[in-house]
């Protein structure tokens, strides 16, 4: 019998913390919520957990991409070409502008905070 899973959450680590997670609220509708030693967002179901960096440790920049292991999350939006102009009239930056991948899927990445590579994709019902 297959084990059943569900997603819990994502667990990012800021030397910022707070704008992290100001930038998921303003620029993606995350909602913020305080929890202990961290902060939470809620983002389109899923749960982001954002904890400061420890200590003085050093820490490794962001990779550069491609790179081995997580390479980015995606998030599914309706009229992607709206909410990308509304994104890049706040600044955000994008790695690669919106395009259609095949038909029915069109996609853009942004650079979100420490790096992140985050993509955008929406989905045409009628070839799913």
């Amino acid at each position: 019998m297959p084990i059943a899973v569900t997603w819990d959450h994502v667990h990012l680590r800021s030397p910022d913390p707070e704008a992290t997670a100001a930038w998921l609220r303003d620029i993606l509708g995350g909602e913020i919520v305080r929890a202990p030693g961290r902060i939470d967002v809620n983002l389109g179901g899923a749960k982001i957990f954002i904890a400061p960096l420890e200590g003085d440790n050093a820490v490794n920049p962001p990779p550069l991409h491609p790179h081995q292991g997580l390479d980015h999350f995606g998030l599914t939006v309706k009229d992607i070409d709206a909410v990308a102009a509304e994104i890049k009239a706040k600044g955000v930056t994008f790695t690669r502008e919106p395009t259609t991948i095949r038909p029915g899927v069109r996609i853009c990445f942004i650079r979100g905070p420490e790096g992140i590579s985050i993509e955008l994709l929406e989905r045409d019902k009628k070839y799913t």
